[in-house]
């Protein structure tokens, strides 16, 4: 047996002596919080996200900005991945990736998406769904020159999703893009962007004693955005 292989089932065969199966689903964390009051909410959802943001971030939080994004293709399958949030305001929260990815696929047949944020620790998530579309070329250039230059490379390098035949492949295209841009500029690849989940509904989600949680859900109206409270 190779060692790389036993070591992959030695650690699997720990995880199972480790976690009984009958276990997990007994295992409890109390959330003790105030809760959520309606009057204490800020009239719109974007406010209120930020509040709770901000104080994602004094929490010193890692990654704060990671999020799950669930799409659904013309297939009518849906699929769901983490990425992280670049951009947030009144006009929605923006992510980029490869617009030849899955992701990207099914968003370009159905311009629908919910993403999910979840604290942990603070016992806490805020869920948006709504209508995505991409965000313009001059944005996407602008954010795409703030990434690290390997990042760069790697965005040229990676066909997002496309199969491959193992990592030295991917490897040897990284490293004759990265010899032939040298030191020179490095562009953004035209099959790489960005996307903008406008919300139609937000729901903030706290984390109550005896799953007895508080549920805040932000509906946009024509003209302004209504508030009202879901039984957890």
């Amino acid at each position: 047996m190779h060692g790389r292989e036993s070591e992959g089932r030695d650690r699997t065969r720990g995880y199972r002596d480790r976690v009984d199966p009958k276990v997990v689903g007994r295992l409890r964390t109390e959330y003790e919080s105030d809760g959520l009051r309606e009057p204490d909410m800020a009239p719109d959802p974007f406010t209120e996200f930020r509040l709770w943001f901000d104080g994602v971030i004094e929490a010193g939080l890692e990654e704060p900005n990671a999020f799950v994004v669930a799409t659904v293709g013309g297939d009518g399958r849906p699929s769901a991945r983490a990425v992280l949030m670049k951009e947030f305001d009144e006009d929605g929260i923006v992510f980029y990736t490869g617009l030849s990815s899955r992701k990207s696929l099914d968003l370009g047949q159905n311009p629908h998406a919910a993403a999910t944020f979840v604290w942990v620790p603070l016992h806490r998530q805020v869920r948006f769904e709504g209508t995505v579309t991409p965000v313009d070329d001059a944005t996407a250039d602008a954010y795409f020159a703030t990434r690290p230059p390997g990042a760069r490379i790697a965005a040229h390098a990676s066909e997002q999703s496309r199969v491959v035949s193992g990592r030295e492949e991917l490897e040897e295209r990284f490293d004759g893009l990265a010899r032939e841009f040298g030191d020179n500029e490095i562009p953004r690849p035209a099959w790489w962007g960005g996307w903008r989940l406008a919300p139609e509904t937000v729901e903030f989600w706290q984390g109550r004693p005896n799953r007895f949680h508080d549920r805040i859900r932000y509906r946009r109206t024509e003209t302004a955005w209504t508030m009202d409270r879901l039984a957890p």
